[in-house]
Order: structure tokens, then C-alpha cells, then sequence
């Protein structure tokens, strides 16, 4: 059996209450086998776990704190005391605002390794130091979701082992295009972020746009469409080897 495995989705975002049930069974058949839904506040883990009993053994809860917190119309801000860091300006215009969002995530570093888990990281415009901190904290499975950085400060995440997940926005990006034509197949994961980073701006993206991105990374690698949907999955399921409990490929 092959497919796809959606790394980081938001399956819970209030876009999909009203089509849920539509929405899985498009996944399932657009060829998805497990979607990994990730949490953006503490708010959400209810609603993904209810999800993930919902639909069992096909959505996975990924529970975690966003840096970014606050949705309009309140002000968003850094995250205080989603696993990661975003230093993007209009969020976080002070070192100490820094600071704060490098103590959460130290924190959530320090339970998935007490847990054995995987972290599923968001990082925008700090792709240097995310990856930096990573590696200070001895964190050895993680996933570098829609990464903005430069190839080249990927690859110091390759030779420490994480993974770099794509969402279908590459074929809109040249900047992710950049970042797939010199990533190693064997560290490339497929994701949708959905609702967002879809195929078109401002259009509602779902986990079955995954092939999008699995058919533009061949197209980058100039290999098959097969050997990228292979390896891919093969790379979710070794860092997240939970899911081979109910996935056979």
C-alpha cells in the first residue's frame, strides 16, 4: 500500500467545522493515510484529540503552543509563558520578546524528550535560530514545517538529522523551490497547512492539495512521482513511528 502522510495540517481550524466529514473523505481519497493535526494554542487540544477519536488511526493529535498568539479581531502577539519560533516584526519587535517565545519553546523541547516524541516546529523568520536552538537542546527527531529560510541554513538542519516538510504553496514559491532543488529527497516531507499555504492565495486549502506538492518536488528532483511519494512517507513514518500502527507501505 502507498500514500501520502500529511505532516502538518490544521484540521481543526473552525474553516472545516461545517465539512469535516467531506473533507477527511476527500483526503482519503486524494490517497492521504494519516494527517498529523497540529494545534495552535492549548485551546484546540480537545477539539484535535475529539477529532482524532472521530477519525480514528487517520488523524493524529500534534499538541503544541503556536509563538504566535491572538486572532482577529484581537492583536496577535509572541507567544508568553506552536512549538518553534517566529520573529516575523509585526509580531515581535523586542529582544525580549525573543526571549519569551526561545523559553516556551525550550520548554516544549524539554516534555517531547521526557516523552520521546518528535517536534513539529514552526519557524518564520528565524529559521538560523530555531535550528540553533535545536541543536543546543540536543533535540534529534524534529520537522522544520514550511520552512522560510536559506538552503543553506537547512542543510545545517540535515546534518543534524531534522526534516523539512513542503506544502503544496511551492509551485507559488520560489523560495521553497530554491529549498527543495538542494534538500536531500531523504529529508523532504510532504504537508498541507491547511487551511493555509494552498496552491492559490486566499483559497481554503485541504489535505488532498498533498499531491500538489509531491508532483512539484519530482518535478524539482527530475525523479519519478513514485520514488518522491515512497521516500516521503518513509520519512514521516520514521519520525513518526506511531503511525506505523496503523499504516503498512
Amino acid at each position: 500500500m502507498t500514500g501520502f502522510i500529511d505532516c502538518h495540517c490544521h484540521i481543526s481550524a473552525r474553516d472545516f467545522d461545517n465539512d469535516i466529514e467531506d473533507v477527511i473523505e476527500n483526503s482519503k481519497q486524494a490517497g492521504i493515510l494519516a494527517l498529523v493535526a497540529v494545534a495552535e494554542h492549548a485551546g484546540e487540544f480537545e477539539k484535535i484529540i475529539q477529532l482524532s477519536e472521530r477519525f480514528p488511526g487517520f488523524v493524529w493529535p500534534c499538541l503544541g503552543v503556536h509563538p504566535v498568539q491572538g486572532a482577529p479581531p484581537d492583536p496577535q502577539r509572541g507567544v508568553t509563558m506552536e512549538v518553534g519560533l517566529d520573529f516575523t516584526p509585526r509580531f515581535v519587535s523586542s529582544d525580549r520578546g525573543k526571549d519569551e517565545q526561545r523559553e516556551v519553546l525550550v520548554r516544549q523541547v524539554e516534555i517531547a524528550k521526557r516523552l520521546d516524541l518528535p517536534l513539529n516546529v514552526h519557524s518564520r523568520s528565524a529559521g538560523r535560530p530555531t535550528i540553533h536552538l535545536l541543536k543546543e537542546q540536543g533535540v534529534e527527531k524534529a520537522l522544520l514545517h514550511a520552512f522560510d529560510g536559506k538552503p543553506s541554513v537547512a542543510m545545517e538542519g540535515v546534518k543534524a538529522g531534522y526534516f523539512f516538510s513542503i506544502p503544496p504553496s511551492i509551485i507559488r514559491s520560489e523560495q521553497k523551490q530554491k529549498l527543495v532543488k538542494q534538500l536531500p529527497l531523504e529529508s523532504i516531507c510532504l504537508e498541507t497547512d491547511s487551511p493555509a499555504l494552498g496552491p492559490e492565495k486566499q483559497v481554503r486549502n485541504e489535505p488532498r492539495n498533498i499531491a500538489v506538492c509531491a508532483e512539484f518536488i519530482a518535478k524539482v528532483k527530475g525523479v519519478p512521482l513514485e520514488r518522491v511519494v515512497e521516500v516521503t512517507t518513509q520519512n514521516a513514518l520514521r519520525l513518526f513511528p506511531k503511525l506505523r500502527a496503523c499504516i503498512r507501505v
